[in-house]
Parts: structure tokens; sequence; C-alpha cells
């Protein structure tokens, strides 16, 4: 009677941890076999239809304007990311050209700008400060990489105030983000 009782109590402990301890806890896989790229997003969030624009857009149901996107563009010929720049010129070209473009009202400041290996390609990962129109802060974390004539671009945004909040587990994203 004693191991029936013991057996009923470690049950669901064993269930409990198990869950805590998962590789990549709360976060799931989004995979477009279609395009060919993969990333991890934070449970909770829901898909948003778009029509254009970007690929997919992901939402937090609770703090709706954290968000996570992905953008596919052509580059010319076969260029590779190396060909399209540094790091920090790519990240800046982002900057100018998607973040805060021209006549947008919004200010994006490279924070940080980095090369990685991940799975045989080559990442940049890319850090910015936002000042929106309204003068609210955000900050956004996007990778890009080239695969198949193609600029893939990752960007994963929340507001300033719950930056420290949710840094790790959307560096995770950006850190999961894979074309093939």
């Amino acid at each position: 009677m004693l191991k029936k009782i013991v057996a009923l109590f470690l049950v669901p402990i064993a269930l409990v941890v198990t869950g805590c301890v998962s590789i990549g806890g709360g976060l799931q896989s989004f995979v477009d076999t279609t395009d060919g790229y993969e990333f991890l997003y934070p449970n909770g969030w829901l898909e948003v239809k778009v029509s254009d624009g970007p690929d997919v857009v992901f939402h937090d149901l609770v703090e709706a304007t954290e968000n996570v996107s992905v953008v596919i563009s052509p580059v010319v010929g076969d260029q590779t990311l190396a060909d399209l720049g540094t790091p920090t010129e790519v990240g800046y070209k982002l900057s100018k050209n998607a973040i805060a473009p021209a006549d947008s009202g919004r200010e994006a400041e490279l924070v940080s700008a980095e090369a990685r290996e991940y799975k045989a390609k080559t990442y940049y990962q890319l850090e910015y400060a936002v000042k929106l129109a309204d003068g609210r802060d955000r900050h956004n974390l996007a990778s890009v990489g080239v695969s198949r004539g193609k600029l893939f671009t990752i960007n994963i945004s929340t507001t300033e105030a719950r930056w420290q909040k949710v840094h790790d587990k959307f560096e995770q994203v950006i850190n999961s983000f894979s074309i093939y």
C-alpha cells in the first residue's frame, strides 16, 4: 500500500520536473518546409495572417506588441551574406530600409552586430534600440542569412520596459533561426 501511495505522489512530480527541464523550455517550433527555414517562438504566441510583407508573424496574446516575424527578400545573383557587407554594414542597411525607414517617424540605433555560424551557415546577429514616432522605446533582435538567392530576416521585438524580463528567451528565439 505504501508503495502505491509513493508512486502516486512521485508520478506528478516527475511530470512537472520533466516539463521544467525540457530543451528550449517555453518555446515551440515553427518549420516552413516550402521556404526552407525554422525557428522557435514563445509558448502562448499566435500566428497572425498577413496579406503582404512578412512571410510569417507571431505575437504574444497578453503583450500584443511583442512579435516575431520572418521576411524573405531576393538578393542579386549568387551573393553571399559576406557580399552584402559586414555585420555592422548589413545591420545599418536593415535599420534604414526596414526597421526605421525614412519618413516612418522611427529611429533605430544599432546596439550590436556580430557574425555567428550555425548549422554550417553564417548569420548576422543584430540588436537595435528603437524609438517609435510616438516616443515609445522598443528593443529588437534580428538575425539574417542568405540561401538560394534569398535574404532571410527574423526579427523579434518588445517594449524597452519588458526587455530585461524577456531578453534571454528572445535570444533563444534568434539563436534558433536556421535556413536550409
